[in-house]
């Protein structure tokens, strides 16, 4: 792939990333649990429909990341908005058995208190209707509490804090707290420990993440972070690269992998010591998690040498991305590429962003689009 092919491709892929985060207009307002009302995802019309093993359900935003709740009934998922302004971006719960969609947070929507431990003392103030998640994970904390961290970007450049619970309703998602980025940071992904603290990658600055006219970036442009309430933000050493994206920790938090973008590889680093001591190569790497056996499950954009493909997505307004892409699995201990669990070509969704295995089914989802792929595994 040339360079120029590849530098608008990644353009195409970060673009909405980039305009959220270098439109922050403030860090101030309040949030609440949106009224959590069931509706029925699209049904698989013949446009939202089945390709081999993979089915496409309808009727999301973006759904960029996402998460399993406790029991693998339903999944959790964090809803992308293309702007700043268009307020599109929310958690969503998705129940596998009906495949309906309820919005469990949005943020502007009456009132939350912070509380101790639940991220920085100083941050004592909700999203306000600008909240727009990106990166998520999902933690059970050492008090027994759910956790579920989320980066945002809509109404300030964040990892926000909410503790998940379920009732005889359903699930119930509540504002717990949030610490702010580290300086100049826009924020991608985020691994929270159960301790309370978290890793996060910062993809780029703030101050250039929008200006790509000098091209596809071929120094660092960021690394990863450990944030604890003793002592901040830290950078990991071993982490800087080019566009760090998703990442995962080792329930002990020793050991970090974190997907660089535009360097396409996936890094294992021991995090106390600041090295990097493995590396996989994956093509344009997105979010990574776990597999159920163990295993590391890494989204791959593909098709980076159709810049048409790539313009095609910024401009569609609901309409998925034919963008074609693949989950493949990585061995954590020898960094072994092992190869695809599922490939699109970008049909019936492309521009897969997330693997997510759930017992012998695979979930992806996209940055673009209004879907997400329902995959039955080692059905051809």
């Amino acid at each position: 792939m040339s360079r120029a092919a590849f530098r608008l491709a990644f353009s195409g892929v970060l673009f909405t990333a980039f305009v959220l985060a270098s439109t922050l207009t403030g860090c101030t307002g309040t949030g609440s649990l949106a009224g959590a009302t069931a509706e029925p995802a699209a049904s698989a019309t013949e446009e939202c429909g089945r390709k081999g093993p993979a089915r496409a359900i309808c009727g999301f935003t973006n759904p960029e990341d996402m998460v399993p709740l406790p029991g693998d009934r339903a999944l959790l998922i964090g809803e992308y908005g293309q702007s700043a302004d268009d307020h599109s971006g929310a958690l969503v719960v998705f129940d596998l058995a009906t495949e309906s969609r309820t919005v469990v947070y949005r943020g502007g929507e009456g009132a939350a208190d912070a509380e101790a431990g639940w991220g920085a003392p100083d941050c004592t103030t909700a999203p306000d209707e600008r909240f727009n998640s990106h990166g998520i994970d999902l933690v059970r904390r050492d008090d027994g509490r759910l956790a579920l961290l989320v980066v945002q970007h809509g109404s300030r450049e964040a990892v926000e804090f909410f503790e998940v619970q379920e009732s005889e309703g359903g699930w119930q998602v509540d504002w717990r707290g949030c610490v702010p980025g580290p300086p100049d940071a826009s924020l991608n992904e985020v691994a929270a420990l159960s301790d309370g603290s978290f890793f996060t990658t910062k993809m780029a600055s703030l101050a250039g993440a929008a200006d790509l006219s000098g091209g596809f970036p071929e120094a660092p442009t960021g690394k990863a972070f450990h944030w604890s309430a003793e002592a901040g933000f830290v950078a990991v050493g071993g982490t800087e690269g080019i566009m760090p994206n998703g990442i995962v920790a080792s329930p002990d938090g020793r050991t970090i992998y974190m997907n660089a973008t535009g360097e396409n590889s996936i890094r294992k680093v021991d995090v106390e010591r600041g090295v990097e001591v493995g590396r996989a190569p994956v093509t344009s790497p997105d979010n990574v998690t776990w597999s159920p056996d163990g295993r590391l499950l890494v989204a791959s954009l593909r098709g980076m040498e159709d810049p048409a493909l790539f313009e095609a997505c910024l401009h569609s307004s609901g309409r998925p991305c034919a963008i074609p892409f693949a989950i493949v699995a990585v061995d954590p201990e020898s960094m072994t590429n092992l190869g695809e669990v599922y490939e699109s070509d970008g049909q019936p969704m492309g521009a897969g962003t997330v693997g997510l295995q759930v017992g012998e089914e695979l979930f992806s989802g996209s940055f673009k689009g209004d879907r997400i792929l329902r995959v039955t595994l080692g059905d051809d």
